[in-house]
Protein backbone atom coordinates (compact mmCIF):
# COMPACT_ATOMS: atom_id res chain seq x y z
CA UNK A 1 0.00 0.00 0.00
CA UNK A 2 1.23 3.50 -1.13
CA UNK A 3 1.62 5.89 2.13
CA UNK A 4 0.56 9.13 1.83
CA UNK A 5 2.22 11.98 3.74
CA UNK A 6 0.05 14.57 5.15
CA UNK A 7 1.40 18.25 5.71
CA UNK A 8 1.40 19.58 8.87
CA UNK A 9 -2.14 20.94 8.76
CA UNK A 10 -4.07 18.26 7.72
CA UNK A 11 -2.01 15.64 10.48
CA UNK A 12 -3.13 18.30 12.63
CA UNK A 13 -6.89 18.10 11.25
CA UNK A 14 -6.53 14.39 11.80
CA UNK A 15 -4.60 14.55 15.31
CA UNK A 16 -8.47 16.92 15.95
CA UNK A 17 -10.45 14.48 14.93
CA UNK A 18 -8.89 11.81 17.17
CA UNK A 19 -9.33 13.62 19.87
CA UNK A 20 -12.56 13.75 19.07
CA UNK A 21 -13.23 10.45 18.80
CA UNK A 22 -11.50 9.46 21.77
CA UNK A 23 -13.91 11.99 23.48
CA UNK A 24 -16.90 9.56 22.69
CA UNK A 25 -14.77 6.58 24.56
CA UNK A 26 -16.52 6.14 27.84
CA UNK A 27 -15.58 4.35 31.46
CA UNK A 28 -18.06 1.96 31.43
CA UNK A 29 -18.54 2.38 35.13
CA UNK A 30 -18.56 6.09 35.59
CA UNK A 31 -19.86 6.91 32.46
CA UNK A 32 -17.87 9.64 31.42
CA UNK A 33 -15.14 10.18 28.80
CA UNK A 34 -12.12 8.86 29.66
CA UNK A 35 -10.20 12.53 27.81
CA UNK A 36 -12.06 14.22 30.63
CA UNK A 37 -10.82 11.63 33.12
CA UNK A 38 -7.55 12.44 32.32
CA UNK A 39 -6.77 8.28 31.43
CA UNK A 40 -5.65 9.40 28.05
CA UNK A 41 -2.07 10.36 28.74
CA UNK A 42 -0.63 10.11 25.00
CA UNK A 43 -2.00 10.76 21.52
CA UNK A 44 0.15 10.92 18.76
CA UNK A 45 -0.53 11.16 14.83
CA UNK A 46 2.37 11.00 12.16
CA UNK A 47 2.48 12.69 9.24
CA UNK A 48 1.50 9.48 7.21
CA UNK A 49 -1.91 8.74 9.33
CA UNK A 50 -0.70 6.32 11.83
CA UNK A 51 -2.05 6.76 15.33
CA UNK A 52 -0.09 5.96 18.76
CA UNK A 53 -2.46 6.19 22.02
CA UNK A 54 -1.13 5.25 25.76
CA UNK A 55 -4.21 5.09 28.36
CA UNK A 56 -3.42 5.12 31.98
CA UNK A 57 -5.87 4.00 34.93
CA UNK A 58 -6.07 4.80 38.75
CA UNK A 59 -4.38 1.60 39.90
CA UNK A 60 -2.32 -0.98 39.12
CA UNK A 61 -5.09 -3.36 39.36
CA UNK A 62 -8.27 -2.16 38.42
CA UNK A 63 -10.33 -4.51 36.80
CA UNK A 64 -9.60 -6.16 33.54
CA UNK A 65 -12.53 -6.57 32.16
CA UNK A 66 -12.88 -2.79 32.82
CA UNK A 67 -9.99 -1.80 31.39
CA UNK A 68 -10.15 -4.30 28.23
CA UNK A 69 -13.51 -2.51 27.11
CA UNK A 70 -11.74 1.25 27.30
CA UNK A 71 -8.89 -0.13 25.58
CA UNK A 72 -11.02 -2.00 22.77
CA UNK A 73 -13.70 1.36 22.41
CA UNK A 74 -10.40 3.69 21.79
CA UNK A 75 -9.44 1.24 18.87
CA UNK A 76 -12.07 1.18 17.27
CA UNK A 77 -13.29 4.61 17.89
CA UNK A 78 -9.59 5.89 16.22
CA UNK A 79 -9.78 2.95 13.62
CA UNK A 80 -12.58 4.82 12.25
CA UNK A 81 -11.96 8.33 12.22
CA UNK A 82 -11.22 9.22 8.35
CA UNK A 83 -7.33 9.72 7.42
CA UNK A 84 -5.95 6.81 10.31
CA UNK A 85 -3.92 4.59 8.20
CA UNK A 86 -2.72 2.31 11.50
CA UNK A 87 -3.78 2.50 14.82
CA UNK A 88 -2.03 1.44 18.18
CA UNK A 89 -3.65 1.89 21.66
CA UNK A 90 -1.96 0.78 24.64
CA UNK A 91 -2.57 0.25 28.40
CA UNK A 92 0.06 1.28 30.69
CA UNK A 93 1.21 0.15 34.32
CA UNK A 94 -1.23 -2.09 35.10
CA UNK A 95 -1.04 -5.52 36.09
CA UNK A 96 -2.85 -7.13 32.79
CA UNK A 97 -1.73 -4.32 30.08
CA UNK A 98 0.08 -6.89 28.26
CA UNK A 99 -2.77 -9.68 28.12
CA UNK A 100 -4.99 -6.73 27.32
CA UNK A 101 -2.82 -5.16 24.96
CA UNK A 102 -2.40 -8.43 22.93
CA UNK A 103 -5.60 -9.13 22.51
CA UNK A 104 -7.29 -5.49 21.53
CA UNK A 105 -4.61 -5.21 18.94
CA UNK A 106 -5.02 -9.14 17.50
CA UNK A 107 -8.97 -8.41 17.54
CA UNK A 108 -9.49 -11.27 19.60
CA UNK A 109 -11.84 -10.40 21.91
CA UNK A 110 -11.99 -11.04 26.16
CA UNK A 111 -12.51 -14.66 26.23
CA UNK A 112 -9.55 -15.69 24.22
CA UNK A 113 -7.10 -12.70 25.58
CA UNK A 114 -7.75 -14.42 29.46
CA UNK A 115 -7.77 -17.86 28.25
CA UNK A 116 -8.88 -19.77 31.19
CA UNK A 117 -10.26 -17.34 33.17
CA UNK A 118 -12.37 -15.25 31.38
CA UNK A 119 -16.04 -17.28 31.18
CA UNK A 120 -17.31 -14.73 28.43
CA UNK A 121 -17.48 -11.94 26.52
CA UNK A 122 -18.62 -8.53 27.81
CA UNK A 123 -21.68 -7.94 26.15
CA UNK A 124 -24.11 -8.17 29.33
CA UNK A 125 -21.43 -6.59 31.68
CA UNK A 126 -21.34 -3.54 29.07
CA UNK A 127 -25.18 -3.54 29.14
CA UNK A 128 -25.38 -3.31 32.72
CA UNK A 129 -23.19 -0.59 32.89
CA UNK A 130 -25.86 1.07 30.24
CA UNK A 131 -28.67 0.20 32.30
CA UNK A 132 -27.33 1.92 35.07
CA UNK A 133 -26.16 5.23 33.14
CA UNK A 134 -29.64 5.40 32.36
CA UNK A 135 -30.75 5.04 35.90
CA UNK A 136 -28.30 7.79 36.77
CA UNK A 137 -29.56 10.09 34.15
CA UNK A 138 -32.87 9.87 34.85
CA UNK A 139 -32.02 10.92 38.16
CA UNK A 140 -30.12 14.19 36.87
CA UNK A 141 -33.64 14.86 34.44
CA UNK A 142 -35.91 14.38 36.41
CA UNK A 143 -34.27 16.14 39.66
CA UNK A 144 -34.08 19.03 37.80
CA UNK A 145 -38.02 19.13 36.92
CA UNK A 146 -38.73 18.15 40.12
CA UNK A 147 -36.54 21.12 41.38
CA UNK A 148 -39.09 23.39 38.53
CA UNK A 149 -42.01 22.33 40.33
CA UNK A 150 -43.08 19.46 38.61
CA UNK A 151 -44.58 17.19 40.64
CA UNK A 152 -43.03 13.84 41.22
CA UNK A 153 -45.95 11.02 40.58
CA UNK A 154 -46.90 13.37 37.48
CA UNK A 155 -43.32 12.22 35.66
CA UNK A 156 -45.01 8.84 34.39
CA UNK A 157 -47.15 10.84 32.65
CA UNK A 158 -44.26 12.59 30.87
CA UNK A 159 -42.36 12.31 27.71
CA UNK A 160 -38.59 12.38 26.91
CA UNK A 161 -39.88 15.24 25.18
CA UNK A 162 -41.14 17.12 28.06
CA UNK A 163 -37.81 17.30 29.67
CA UNK A 164 -35.98 20.53 29.14
CA UNK A 165 -33.81 20.63 26.50
CA UNK A 166 -30.03 20.48 27.50
CA UNK A 167 -26.62 18.08 27.69
CA UNK A 168 -28.17 15.81 30.19
CA UNK A 169 -31.30 15.05 28.23
CA UNK A 170 -29.22 14.09 25.04
CA UNK A 171 -27.49 12.01 27.45
CA UNK A 172 -29.93 10.05 28.78
CA UNK A 173 -31.71 9.86 25.35
CA UNK A 174 -28.01 8.10 23.53
CA UNK A 175 -27.62 5.74 26.45
CA UNK A 176 -31.28 4.93 25.64
CA UNK A 177 -30.63 4.19 22.04
CA UNK A 178 -27.15 2.37 23.02
CA UNK A 179 -29.45 -0.81 24.86
CA UNK A 180 -32.29 -0.59 22.45
CA UNK A 181 -34.73 1.12 24.50
CA UNK A 182 -37.43 3.55 23.25
CA UNK A 183 -35.63 7.33 23.04
CA UNK A 184 -38.10 9.66 20.96
CA UNK A 185 -39.68 12.51 21.95
CA UNK A 186 -42.95 10.74 22.79
CA UNK A 187 -41.18 7.53 24.51
CA UNK A 188 -42.16 7.97 28.24
CA UNK A 189 -39.92 9.80 30.20
CA UNK A 190 -39.26 7.34 33.25
CA UNK A 191 -38.98 3.98 32.26
CA UNK A 192 -37.33 0.68 33.31
CA UNK A 193 -34.12 0.30 32.02
CA UNK A 194 -34.39 -3.65 32.44
CA UNK A 195 -37.65 -3.84 30.08
CA UNK A 196 -38.34 -1.13 28.52
CA UNK A 197 -41.60 -0.72 29.95
CA UNK A 198 -43.31 2.79 31.87
CA UNK A 199 -42.68 2.50 35.41
CA UNK A 200 -45.39 2.67 37.92
CA UNK A 201 -43.79 2.72 41.27
CA UNK A 202 -42.54 6.22 40.73
CA UNK A 203 -41.03 6.93 44.56
CA UNK A 204 -38.88 3.64 44.61
CA UNK A 205 -37.93 3.91 41.30
CA UNK A 206 -36.13 7.39 41.84
CA UNK A 207 -34.77 6.44 44.68
CA UNK A 208 -32.63 4.16 43.17
CA UNK A 209 -32.04 6.16 40.17
CA UNK A 210 -30.53 8.99 42.57
CA UNK A 211 -28.55 5.85 44.64
CA UNK A 212 -27.08 4.78 41.10
CA UNK A 213 -26.09 8.22 40.33
CA UNK A 214 -24.44 9.37 43.59
CA UNK A 215 -22.23 6.36 43.54
CA UNK A 216 -21.57 6.67 39.95
CA UNK A 217 -20.60 10.27 41.13
CA UNK A 218 -19.18 9.37 43.96
CA UNK A 219 -16.99 6.39 42.72
CA UNK A 220 -15.73 8.56 39.37
CA UNK A 221 -14.47 11.14 42.50
CA UNK A 222 -12.46 8.74 43.56
CA UNK A 223 -10.79 7.81 40.94
CA UNK A 224 -9.92 11.26 39.72
CA UNK A 225 -7.94 11.59 43.04
CA UNK A 226 -6.33 8.61 42.66
CA UNK A 227 -5.27 8.99 38.79
CA UNK A 228 -4.10 12.55 40.52
CA UNK A 229 -2.42 10.98 43.29
CA UNK A 230 -0.79 8.16 41.57
CA UNK A 231 0.96 10.20 38.31
CA UNK A 232 1.61 13.25 40.85
CA UNK A 233 -0.75 15.39 38.48
CA UNK A 234 -1.93 18.70 39.83
CA UNK A 235 -6.13 18.89 39.59
CA UNK A 236 -7.59 21.29 36.85
CA UNK A 237 -9.41 24.13 38.20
Amino acid sequence: MTSVTRTPDQAAAVLAAVWSALGGVLDPELDEPLTQLGFVSHCLVTEEGEVRVRLRLPTYFCAPNFAYLMVADSYDAVRAVPGVTSVSVKLEDHFAAEAINDGVARRSGFMDSFPGEAVNELDDLRADFLRRAVLAGTDRVCRAMIAAGVDRFGLTELTLGDAPEGADRERLRSRRRELGLPDGDSSPLVLDPATGEAVTDIRTHLGLARLTRVSQEANSGVCRGMLLGRYGLKEER
